[in-house]
């Protein structure tokens, strides 16, 4: 663990992301990573008229997503990166297109692109995937009580778990460590954290854990 590494921290709304990309932090040493709030100029277009604008706001959101993981990839120090460019495309991205909300050629040029500059990246050293029910990911979306979190459908929380299974199941370009979300409280129990981080460390210098699941590769 003495060469740079690159910790990804994947998971739906509410899973617990943030939570445990602090703690990784905290525990390892490395950077953390939270995704800055970023003004998308095409989104006021988007919420106006969906279909018209969401190839555009996803194609926005995609360089946004690949210039953090470069910068990141060059960055001397370690770090744990909250969300990925890999989730935003095969999750968020693709959930508009099955939505209707982008035509099969615009999510086969997006798709196309996205593939494409994705190979050219350099890979995280491990993805830590939370999996969590739709009944906690609304009980911690609850207990944080951000305003715009209010009224979220529990079909588009479930229609987004669907997709994270899908995209988790297929991703082959790093290790994937899971847990789950719902048998493993790290956010209301601290204690929980322990087994979590010798896992990790675990999979970073190279041995296979034995708590936590992997799936993909």
């Amino acid at each position: 663990m003495d060469t740079k590494k690159h910790i990804i921290v994947a998971g739906n709304i509410g899973a617990g992301k943030s939570t445990l990309v602090e703690e990784l932090s905290r525990a390892l040493g490395y950077v953390p990573y939270f995704e800055p709030v970023q003004e998308n100029p095409y989104l006021e277009d988007f919420y106006r008229d969906m279909p018209r604008w969401a190839f555009h706001s996803q194609i926005y959101f995609l360089t946004h997503r690949v210039q953090s993981h470069h910068v990141l990839a060059q960055q001397p120090r370690p770090v744990v990166q909250d969300r990925s460019v890999y989730e935003d495309a095969l999750v968020f991205a693709r959930n508009l297109f099955l939505g209707g909300m982008m035509t099969d050629r615009d999510w086969k040029t997006y798709e196309g692109l996205y593939q494409t500059v994705t190979q050219l990246l350099p890979p995280p050293d491990l993805v830590v995937y939370i999996r969590a029910s739709v009944a906690t990911l609304e009980r911690r979306i609850a207990k944080r009580g951000r305003s715009f979190e209010e009224g979220l459908d529990p079909q588009y929380l479930a229609g987004l778990n669907d997709l994270y299974e899908q995209w988790i199941g297929g991703f082959s370009l790093a290790p994937m460590m899971v847990i789950e979300g719902d048998e493993v409280d790290f956010v209301e129990d601290s204690r929980a954290m322990t087994p979590i981080l010798g896992e990790v460390r675990q999979r970073l210098a190279g041995s296979q854990g034995l708590l936590f699941g992997e799936e993909g590769r």
